[in-house]
């Protein structure tokens, strides 16, 4: 079973065919076809998966990582936006690890930032700490 929808037609045209006129007919966009780009987030508020901006991330191998914490993080309503995604996503970089040739790291980049995701790391778990404290007291 397929459920992809295609809106492209592909015509393939002679050098004679280019001598006459086109009688090609566009048809209008459908305003309401869910296929239809509408950016990263649809209009109801969902995430647009297939949105190019999203470079593809949302699928191949850690694609279900890559939404679980992108998910996570859209609709998080921490008060640091996104902290209460760790979990997931250390899921998504430890598949991304996996697969090198997919998720390529740069390794002088990658030497640069091991202290500035240690710090980061240890941004969230004391903004963590300092958000449980005052909701406990």
């Amino acid at each position: 079973l397929s459920f992809c929808k295609r809106k492209d037609r592909i015509i393939f045209v002679t050098k004679e065919d280019h001598e006459t006129p086109s009688s090609a007919e566009l048809v209008a966009d459908d305003p309401n076809d869910p296929y239809e780009e509408h950016g990263l987030i649809l209009p109801n508020g969902d995430i647009n998966w297939n949105c190019p901006c999203l470079g593809g991330m949302a699928s191949g191998p850690c694609g279900e990582q890559f939404k679980s914490a992108f998910s996570c993080f859209h609709y998080s309503t921490e008060e640091i936006k996104g902290s209460d995604c760790v979990d997931q996503f250390r899921a998504m970089q430890e598949c991304m690890q996996k697969y090198p040739d997919l998720y390529p790291q740069d390794d002088d980049e990658e030497e640069e930032e091991k202290p500035s995701e240690q710090a980061k790391e240890a941004a969230f778990t004391e903004a963590s700490a300092a958000t449980e404290q005052g909701s406990s007291s």
